[in-house]
């Protein structure tokens, strides 16, 4: 099985180091047999909004529409490729909803994946997120999804320092238990801590359960189990939710029409 980790930023420089520590730890989640590919969308536009909005921290859900575009021109071209499936590493599903329009491989994004995932493990879950901003974008990702009732609060860490966050691993450890004892508190079952960069990457979520005593949800390893599966089961996303616009190219996504042809 071939998986395409698709991530949603565009690229501009790579570090080998960080990008096989990566690697490393998403094959550590899927199944023997199961081969995981990192992959980064074009820059069709819009990374500079990406780059104003991390340096002022008002990151809430623009940067990923201007990305999507991008991101069902990768999932298109994962599906022409031999993928099996398309994993949405980044945990707020960018550009998931639209890929599966286009495609007839399964694209799975890791925050609906995690709501239902946490949903068969307890009553009601919470969420954490890395900045203010991100908080109303969340809450109507979640009503979206029809996940609303389940959650109880969302709540911010903080802390989302460009660069290597392993350096904070453990501010980041104490600010993510103190605040998930908050959403215990307040009638958290189970926690999903999204923005991987702080968790799984920097901190794993086996280091807050121990100390806070519930379920927390490692929403890559999810998402990649749950590919797997729709694969294994030869499942595909329903054509009824998801009518699929067949014979698109990737090139198509950022080609003009010929109002004459």
């Amino acid at each position: 099985m071939r998986i395409m980790a698709l991530s949603h930023t565009f690229v501009r420089e790579k570090n080998d180091e960080d990008e096989k520590r990566r690697l490393d730890r998403l094959h550590q989640y899927a199944s023997p047999g199961t081969t995981i590919e990192v992959h980064y969308p074009e820059d069709l536009g819009g990374s500079e909004v990406l780059h104003h909005q991390r340096k002022t921290k008002t990151l809430a859900g623009l940067h990923h529409i201007l990305e999507t575009p991008a991101l069902v021109k990768k999932t298109i071209e994962a599906e022409r490729d031999g993928f099996d499936a398309v994993v949405q590493t980044d945990a707020f599903d960018p550009g998931v909803e639209a890929a599966r329009l286009a495609v007839r491989i399964p694209v799975v994004g890791s925050l609906r994946a995690s709501c239902h995932f946490a949903a068969t493990l307890c009553d009601r879950f919470a969420l954490t997120v890395p900045l203010d901003s991100y908080v109303p974008y969340v809450w109507r990702l979640v009503e979206t999804y029809r996940m609303i009732h389940f959650v109880t609060g969302i709540k911010v860490i903080g802390m989302y320092e460009v660069g290597d966050l392993s350096k904070y691993h453990d501010a980041i450890l104490e600010r993510t238990i103190a605040v998930t004892r908050e959403l215990v508190a307040g009638g958290a079952q189970a926690l999903i801590p999204l923005a991987a960069r702080l968790i799984p990457a920097a901190v794993s979520p086996e280091e807050v359960e121990r100390e806070v005593g519930i379920p927390v949800v490692n929403t890559q390893a999810v998402a990649i189990r749950f590919a797997e599966l729709m694969v294994s089961s030869k499942t595909i996303h329903s054509q009824k939710a998801y009518p699929w616009a067949a014979g698109l190219s990737p090139e198509a996504v950022s080609k003009r029409a010929n109002p004459g042809g």
